[in-house]
C-alpha cells in the first residue's frame, strides 16, 4: 500500500465528512459496482424465488441474510480503485470466491446483526486479522467512530425501507389506466393466496432491485470511515508530507553535490587553514561545562519526572522472599496457596473477578425474587389492581324458529317413534316434530349460531359449515319436504315418511339428543 498513489486526498476529516467522501467513491465507480452486484446477487434471488415459491417471504430472508457475503465485492473493488488500481468487471468477479473464504461462518451467524458491519468489514478482509489480534484492533477502531458506524446501518436500514416504497408506489403509478380501473389493491388482498403469490416475489424484486443501486454506497461509506479512522490512529497525512519533503530533498542533493564538487579544489586550502586553527584538546578541559559534568547533569535530569516516575507498590510475599526480614520469614504459606496465587495472574484473576461479580449479582436477583413472591399477598395490597371488564354476557339462545318450539323440554323422549305415530291422522304435526327436533339438536348439541329470523336455506348453510355430509343429505331432504307441507300442502308419501324416521334415528338415535 503506497499512500502516494492515493485516488484521494488523505486527510482527517469528521465522520459526516468522511461519508460524503464514500458517497463520491461509489459514484466515481458506480457502473462497475452496480453491475458486479447485479450479476452476484440477482441469479441467486431468482433461485431462491424458484425454490421457495410457496414462501416469498422466506426466499426474502435469506436473500437478506446472506447479504455480508456480496458486500465483499464492493469492498475489494473500492480497496483496489483507491491506488489507482480498478480491477475490470471480470477480474472482480473471478476473485469473489476467494474473498468469501476468510471467516465467512461468522459474518454469517453472531456478527450478521452488527450495526459497524461495513466500518468492521476491512479489519477481517483487508486485514486479515482474527481472534485477540481482531478484537484488539476492533478496540482502537470503535473508540471514536462506534457511533458514526451504527447510524451509518440505522440510516441505511430505513433509506432501504424508503427506496422499496418508492419502487412499489411507481410501479403503481405506471399501470395503464384500464388496467388500474379492473385492478385494486383491495380485491388482491382479498383473494386467495395462490391468486396473488406472484405479487409478492414482484415486491421481493424490487428489494433486489434497490440494493443494487444501494448497498455499493452502504459499504463504500463504511470504507471511507474506515480510511478515515486509520488516517487520525497512523498519521498518514503526516507521512505523505514527509514523503513529499523527502522527494524535493532528493531532487536537489544531486544539484548540490555537483556543485561541490566543482568548488571542491578552492575549498581545500581553507578548510586546511580552518583545521590549523582548530583548539588544541587540553583547551576544551578549562571550558565551564565539561563532558563528565554534562554526563552527570543529563543523569540527573533523567532521574526525575517526567522521564521517571517513582512509585511505591505495596504487595504481600512469601516466606523464603529474600526482600522479607528474616524474622517475618518464620510463619511460611502453604504450598497449595503459593500456587493458588500464582496461578491467579492477569487476565485469569480478572476472570475469577467477574465471575464472582456475576455471581453475587445473581444471588441478589434471586433473593429479591424470593421476597417478592414469598410477601405478594403483602404487596398486592399497596397496588391497585386493575379493574376487571365485565364479561360478555352469552346471547341467550332462540327458543322458537319458523313458529316452532325449540326448547329441549316441548320435545318427546323418543322422536321417531312420536311421528310414526302421528303419521297417519296429522302428518303436518309428524313432519314439524322432525324438523323442530332437528333444530333443537343443532342449537343445544352442535352450538350452530341459530336466530330466530333465519330462513330455511340460511339454516342450510350453517349446517354446511360443520362439514357433515350425512347431517347435510338428512336435513336438505327434510328441509325441503317440511317446505312442501308448510307452503304447498303436500303430504310426503308413506315409503318417504318411513324414510325420514328412519334417518333420524341413524342420526341421533331414539331419543331428543339431551
Amino acid at each position: 500500500m503506497r499512500l502516494s498513489d492515493a485516488t484521494v486526498v488523505i486527510r482527517p476529516r469528521s465522520t459526516w465528512e468522511a461519508m460524503d467522501l464514500g458517497v463520491l467513491m461509489s459514484q466515481q465507480h458506480r457502473r462497475l459496482l452496480m453491475t458486479s452486484w447485479a450479476i452476484v446477487t440477482l441469479p441467486l434471488f431468482a433461485l431462491l424465488s424458484l425454490v421457495f415459491w410457496d414462501s416469498p417471504s422466506l426466499a426474502v430472508f435469506i436473500f437478506w441474510w446472506l447479504k455480508p457475503a456480496y458486500e465483499r465485492l464492493p469492498l475489494y473493488i473500492l480497496s483496489k480503485a483507491l491506488f489507482g488500481e480498478t480491477p475490470t468487471l471480470k477480474q472482480a468477479l473471478r476473485e469473489w470466491p476467494r474473498l468469501l473464504k476468510p471467516q465467512l461462518l461468522a459474518s454469517l451467524t453472531w456478527r450478521r446483526l452488527s450495526l459497524s458491519r461495513s466500518f468492521l468489514m476491512p479489519v477481517v478482509q483487508l486485514e486479515g486479522l482474527n481472534g485477540a489480534a481482531r478484537q484488539q484492533r476492533l478496540q482502537v477502531l470503535l473508540h471514536r467512530n462506534a457511533g458514526a458506524a451504527q447510524w451509518l446501518t440505522v440510516i441505511g436500514v430505513h433509506l432501504e425501507t424508503a427506496l422499496w416504497i418508492g419502487l412499489l408506489v411507481l410501479f403503481y403509478l405506471l399501470l395503464p389506466q384500464q388496467i388500474e380501473t379492473d385492478w385494486d389493491w383491495q380485491s388482491l388482498i382479498l383473494a386467495a393466496d395462490q391468486d396473488w403469490r406472484w405479487l409478492e416475489h414482484l415486491t421481493n424484486a424490487f428489494y433486489a432491485l434497490v440494493l443494487v443501486v444501494w448497498e455499493p454506497v452502504y459499504v463504500a461509506c463504511g470504507f471511507s470511515l474506515y480510511l478515515n479512522r486509520r488516517t487520525t490512529l497512523e498519521a498518514w497525512d503526516i507521512e505523505l508530507v514527509f514523503r513529499r519533503l523527502r522527494q524535493r530533498l532528493n531532487s536537489s542533493a544531486l544539484a548540490v553535490l555537483l556543485a561541490v564538487c566543482l568548488l571542491l579544489p578552492g575549498v581545500q586550502p581553507v578548510y586546511a587553514a580552518d583545521a590549523a586553527s582548530a583548539p588544541q584538546a587540553p583547551r576544551l578541559l578549562h571550558q565551564p561545562l565539561s563532558s563528565q559534568a554534562s554526563h552527570d547533569s543529563i543523569k540527573a535530569l533523567l532521574e526525575q519526572p517526567p522521564f521517571k516516575n517513582q512509585q511505591t507498590v505495596t504487595r504481600y510475599r512469601f516466606g523464603e522472599d529474600p526482600a522479607v526480614p528474616a524474622e517475618a520469614a518464620q510463619g511460611k504459606a502453604p504450598d497449595w496457596l503459593k500456587t493458588l496465587l500464582g496461578w491467579l495472574d492477569g487476565q485469569r484473576f480478572n476472570a475469577l473477578a467477574k465471575v464472582i461479580e456475576v455471581l453475587l449479582w445473581g444471588t441478589l436477583i434471586a433473593a429479591l425474587g424470593w421476597l417478592i413472591w414469598r410477601y405478594r399477598e403483602f404487596l398486592q395490597t399497596f397496588v391497585s389492581r386493575r379493574p376487571r371488564l365485565p364479561t360478555r354476557i352469552k346471547s341467550a339462545l332462540p327458543q322458537q324458529a319458523f313458529g316452532l318450539e325449540l326448547n329441549r323440554e316441548t320435545l318427546p323422549d323418543d322422536i321417531a317413534a312420536s311421528a310414526e305415530q302421528l303419521w297417519p291422522t296429522q302428518p303436518r304435526a309428524a313432519l314439524g316434530l322432525l324438523y323442530r327436533g332437528l333444530l333443537s339438536h343443532l342449537l343445544h348439541e352442535h352450538d350452530l349460531p341459530l336466530k330466530a329470523a333465519d330462513t330455511e336455506q340460511q339454516v342450510l348453510a350453517r349446517i354446511e359449515q360443520l362439514q357433515r355430509p350425512e347431517l347435510l343429505d338428512y336435513s336438505c331432504d327434510l328441509t325441503a319436504h317440511w317446505q312442501n307441507m308448510a307452503y304447498g300442502h303436500r303430504v310426503p308419501a308413506v315409503q318417504i315418511q318411513q324414510q325420514l324416521c328412519d334417518g333420524w334415528r341413524a342420526l341421533f338415535g331414539q331419543g331428543a339428543a339431551r
